[in-house]
């Protein structure tokens, strides 16, 4: 089975498919840059033992991350799993789709893996925002190239800076309220925060849609809180968690001369 591995600022995924293209099983793991090979190693064999499957069951595996540090010891715990090294998706590598872009290895690889996979499950042109440390917006034009987007600080960024900055408020529940107009402290800041949050992907994917003359191209949210950003918006017209994932196995497809079966 295929293991895909996407490490974030702040938390990984991880998600085990099958021959078929089908996840068997995913987990998340907080991210901590002092982690080693060994270190993840144990972690990752918790999770499988735990789940009904082994070190053997991993034939193979690709790994997206951008924690330099954290990108070597998974490199290093893959290898000593797999007895060879992992796919690691990395800036400049042919992952099967034209970077149209004037420094193209400056892009992340995690933002990659999610213009792939938007592409081969939602056709060209097609948006994607993802609600991860920060909240990315990647898009695919027309012609099916990866074009770029934005990069803004994410939700729970915003909101720990909020809480630590502002003495007369505490954290909250990140969540939609049921209003925009917050009439008490709490929802107030649900409101500026996750209906801030929508409204800052509405308005920016318009003026990408905009920009690029692509209004019909299907928007998609993925991350960690876009079913909660999901919640006080119509600007996804689907929630995919598993994007990323599944675009590090599409790549890793693509390398080895195979595709989706």
């Amino acid at each position: 089975m295929f293991l895909a591995i996407d490490v974030g600022n702040t938390q990984g995924t991880l998600g085990l498919y099958d021959e078929t293209g089908a996840m068997r099983h995913g987990w998340r793991m907080a991210t901590t840059s002092s982690d080693t090979a060994d270190t993840l190693r144990s972690r990752l064999g918790g999770y499988l033992h735990m789940d009904g499957f082994d070190y053997p069951d991993v034939t193979e595996a690709g790994l997206a991350c951008v924690v330099p540090v954290l990108s070597r010891a998974w490199r290093r715990c893959l290898t000593e799993v797999l007895g060879r090294p992992p796919l690691v998706v990395s800036p400049g590598m042919d992952c099967g789709m034209e970077i149209r872009m004037p420094e193209p290895r400056s892009v992340g690889a995690d933002r990659i893996a999610n213009a792939v996979a938007a592409r081969a499950d939602y056709g060209a042109p097609v948006i994607v925002v993802d609600f991860g440390t920060a909240t990315n917006i990647d898009v695919v034009d027309a012609t099916g190239a990866y074009r770029g987007g934005t990069i803004s600080p994410g939700l729970i960024i915003s909101a720990s800076a909020l809480f630590e900055r502002a003495a007369k408020l505490s954290s909250v529940p990140i969540e939609a309220p049921a209003s925009v107009l917050g009439d008490t402290t709490e929802t107030a800041v649900q409101s500026g925060l996750v209906i801030g949050a929508a409204a800052q992907a509405e308005g920016l994917v318009a003026r990408i849609k905009a920009e690029l003359g692509i209004e019909s191209a299907p928007v998609v949210g993925t991350g960690g809180l876009a079913r909660t950003v999901s919640q006080a918006t119509d600007v996804f017209d689907s929630i995919d968690p598993d994007l990323t994932l599944r675009g590090i196995r599409d790549i890793w497809l693509h390398v080895n001369g195979r595709t989706r079966g």
